[in-house]
Order: C-alpha cells, then structure tokens, then sequence
C-alpha cells in the first residue's frame, strides 16, 4: 500500500436482500437464510434470493433489448453496480471496472451446452454472453464508464483481487475511481454436482426446523466438532467504489492489503495451517501492531480442512492475542468468486454500526471490545489467499 484507499459507497444483492437497511437488519437476525431445492432430481440445501431481489433481476432483464440474453450473474452485477454508483457523483463516467466472477454464466452455458447436445449446434450469442468479461464490459455500458474494463476468475477469492487490482491502478496513478467486486450465480444442476462431487457438499437429510427454539443450522462454518463438510452454495453479488486517499464520504478505508499462493499438491489444496493466510495476513499489517485487529471476517465455507487450515493459520500469526472471528457462509453460503466482496461489506457494516455480528450456533464466542481495525479474508482453490485490512477512519 502506497496510500489509503477509501471505499466510499457499495451495494449488494444476496440472500440477506438489495439494500443495505435490509442487509444489515436480516445480520442482526439468528436465522440462516437457506431452504431446500432439487437439483438433478435431489434435495439440496441452497442460499435463494428472495422473490423480491428475483423481481428486480427480471425487470432489469425485459428494460432493454440486449438484456434479454444476459446471464444472471451479470444482471445482478449491473443491479448492484448502479446501486453503488447512485450514492456519489461520479457523473463524467471516467472510472475503472473490474468486476469477477468465479465460474462466471453457469446458467447460460448449461443451457446452451444442453442444446448443442440436442441439435448439435448452438445459438448465435452463445459465445459472447458465456465470456467472463461480459460482467465488467456490460456493466461498464450500463453507466458510460471511460476507464479500464476488467474481468477474471481466480476462484473463490476473485472479489478480493478485484479490489487488489482497484488499489493497484488508483495507486499507480492511472485512475482514482474503481469500482470493484465479484458476481456468482452457481444454483445450476452442473455446479451442484461438481460440489458434491468433491464431497465438500452439506448434507441434506435434516429438516430446516426449530427444535425447543432452536434453529437448526446446516452450514457449520467453524464448527470444530462437526464431522461432515458442510458447504452450501448462494448466488450474491457485490460492488464497492474504490477512490484515492481519505475521503470526507468514506465507508471505510483500506489500510493494507496481502495476497499469496501456494505450491499446489492437488487442484483444490491448501497447507494443513494455510502458509498462503499467514503471508497475505502478514502482508496486509505490515504497517500496524497486529494487536490493533479487532476481528477478522474468516473465509471459513464450512468444510472440515478449509475451516481449520485457516484457523490454525490465524493461530500462527496472532498466538494468544487473537481476534474475535466470524464469518457469513452460516448464514447466506458461499457465493465463489462473489464472497469476498460480501464479507468485506460485513466488515464495513460492523464498522458503521459497531456491532459485531457472531455466529449463533458457536458457544463462548468473544465479542470486541471495539471495532477499528478488521482484516477481511478470501482464498481460492490452490491457496490463491487475499487478505484485507480495512478501518472505519
């Protein structure tokens, strides 16, 4: 980090709703927010948007004719991009966007891909509204952006090298406006499978019911004694503004930012104590005392070694002063390349409001004495770590 970066406005659309009023109070609510669907004919537990959020989606789909084609993970991105950018004055359009998303139009390749199976050809626009750099280029037209247009995939951590690459292009001097963030739509029979066929899928064989008023939770993010993964999908999408320096209007400010890889020994590894946290943790409070780390947003998706190997990694860097932890997979599941920007956007929410939101089902959990400082964290598959550090002044 050259200098601060302020985040001064963002939006989001996921399970928890599309404004930050309905975001914040559905936190502040014990309840998770999955239910049952079947995908290839079974029951599995997903995080659905509301039928309200579903309304907009379509809205926004029949405005224009060349909406019509696009897949959701771009739609909700569009949706959220011009939520964000209604709260400043960002009028001459001169502005970066670098929007990801981890496996990008899952829903319109498998529509296409299924067709071509069929007739052994594929419509016109199959390719162009399959790319991943739809999400950025469409919305880059949708507001009149003049800066640089970026898209990728680096997998679940993709919405954290969005804001990474943000802080780079303002730091280098070649713009001081980013808009940055991830968008997923995974709730396809096809993604589904592939989950569950890493084994890392919740199992769904318990009723979503309350037993003696307690909820019962299928998502088990940082549930040590649990013995199955327990990861669930959600859709989501989230943009946050990106300006130079400290701003009047700042949400929050990114004081330091950290990222590593690993050497991969398998296609989805990570180290028993995650060496990629502990350099990107160490990496993005290199300029702090790490006893200023209130609390940290944890990746955590709620599967038996991701949850651990990144516990063991905070252990290793912060040993007996440890922050509080939390996470929002419990609650809303993990949206993949989108997930990032969702738990950094908890982190500014409990800065604004300080409150720290827990999660419900852990016993003895510590809350802060206070909420300054929280660093953020996201990996992908193959230990592609980012971490976060971000404050309320």
């Amino acid at each position: 980090m050259i200098q601060p970066i302020s985040i001064t406005a963002l939006s989001s659309i996921s399970p928890l709703g599309i404004s930050s009023n309905n975001v914040w109070t559905n936190y502040l609510k014990e309840n998770h927010h999955f239910s049952k669907r079947k995908f290839n004919g079974v029951n599995t537990y997903v995080a659905d948007l509301s039928e309200e959020v579903e309304q907009q989606i379509g809205i926004l789909k029949k405005s224009d004719k060349h909406y019509k084609d696009l897949d959701k993970s771009v739609l909700m991105a569009i949706i959220a991009a011009r939520n964000t950018v209604a709260h400043l004055n960002w009028k001459e359009g001169d502005f970066g966007v670098n929007i990801g998303s981890s496996r990008g139009a899952t829903e319109l390749f498998e529509k296409y891909h299924q067709d071509y199976l069929q007739r052994g050809k594929t419509e016109t626009l199959s390719s162009p509204t399959t790319t991943l750099g739809n999400i950025s280029s469409w919305i880059a037209h949708d507001l009149q952006s003049q800066g640089p247009t970026i898209s990728h995939s680096i997998t679940c951590s993709t919405a954290l090298h969005s804001v990474l690459n943000g802080v780079a292009w303002i730091n280098s001097g070649m713009s001081e406006k980013f808009l940055v963030g991830g968008s997923e739509a995974p709730l396809t029979d096809f993604t589904i499978a592939q989950m569950k066929a890493l084994k890392i899928y919740a199992p769904c064989h318990t009723e979503l019911v309350e037993v003696k008023s307690r909820v019962q939770y299928p998502c088990k993010t940082l549930d040590f004694s649990k013995k199955k993964n327990s990861m669930i999908l959600g859709e989501g999408a989230c943009v946050l503004a990106l300006e130079k320096g400290k701003q009047k209007n700042a949400l929050g400010i990114i004081e330091g930012i950290g990222y590593a890889t690993e050497i991969l020994e398998h296609n989805i590894s990570i180290s028993d104590d995650a060496i990629c946290f502990q350099k990107s943790m160490k990496m993005a409070m290199k300029n702090i005392d790490i006893n200023e780390v209130d609390a940290i947003v944890m990746h955590a998706p709620g599967t038996l070694k991701g949850d651990t190997s990144e516990y063991k990694a905070i252990q290793k860097v912060f040993g007996n002063g440890m922050p509080v932890l939390t996470s929002n997979k419990w609650k809303i599941g993990h949206t993949f390349g989108a997930s990032g920007a969702l738990s950094l956007e908890l982190a500014i929410l409990m800065l604004e409001h300080q409150e720290f939101i827990g999660i419900p089902f852990l016993e003895n959990q510590k809350e802060p004495k206070k909420l300054n400082k929280i660093l953020v964290n996201a990996v992908g598959f193959g230990g592609n770590a980012v971490s976060i550090l971000v404050s309320k002044e």
